[in-house]
């Protein structure tokens, strides 16, 4: 196990875990307007499954899909980060995500925290490119990957977990390079630390 990192914006910490953040997700994976764009809702111990993943993802590797918790007061927002997406049909690679409960959004929450995201894929993974996927109606999710300056490639392509009857099958690629990135966001949009 190597460091584990810490990311921080001017509103929200990006952090590792904590056991009490298993209670706050599941309810957020319970929630029908958050899991709208998702196959179905999750049972407490399907989203403690879901959680346990990545919880050992980022002790594993120091980063993945981290907590997203407000300084302001410390609530649990949802999640942020970035995950190696390798079992779809597109080129494998690392993709930023987020999943924030219906409270925090309209606040460009999820923009700012996708930046810092991405900062740290191209500034400490050292990436080239960074993508997002998501289904093909969910207008919020494509409407931040804009905002971060990330472009439809135009590639739809059909998730392998999702099933045909669900009606979110089809999936958009967005991608975005380090240098588009730059352009649109300083450097110092986030501090990272290690542990």
């Amino acid at each position: 196990m190597g460091n584990i990192y810490r990311l921080e914006t001017a509103r929200v910490v990006l952090r590792q875990w904590q056991s009490e953040d298993y209670a706050e997700f599941a309810n957020m994976n319970a929630d029908p307007d958050v899991m709208r764009y998702f196959p179905s809702l999750l049972s407490r111990e399907e989203s403690d499954t879901l959680t346990k993943k990545f919880d050992n993802l980022v002790i594993e590797k120091g980063w993945g899909f981290w907590v997203a918790e407000r300084k302001s007061d410390s609530a649990f927002m949802g999640l942020v980060g970035l995950n190696q997406a390798d079992d779809l049909p597109v080129t494998s690679c690392v993709e930023v995500g987020w999943r924030l409960a219906k409270a925090y959004w309209g606040r460009g929450y999820a923009t700012e925290t996708a930046a810092a995201s991405l900062h740290f894929a191209f500034s400490i993974l050292e990436q080239d490119r960074v993508a997002a996927f998501t289904t093909l109606a969910n207008s919020r999710s494509r409407e931040v990957m804009s905002r971060l300056g990330m472009k439809d490639r135009q590639e739809n392509f059909l998730h392998p977990r999702v099933s045909q009857s669900s009606g979110l099958k089809e999936h958009v690629y967005y991608q975005i390079s380090r240098e588009r990135f730059y352009r649109n966001f300083k450097e110092d949009c986030v501090t990272i630390s290690s542990q």
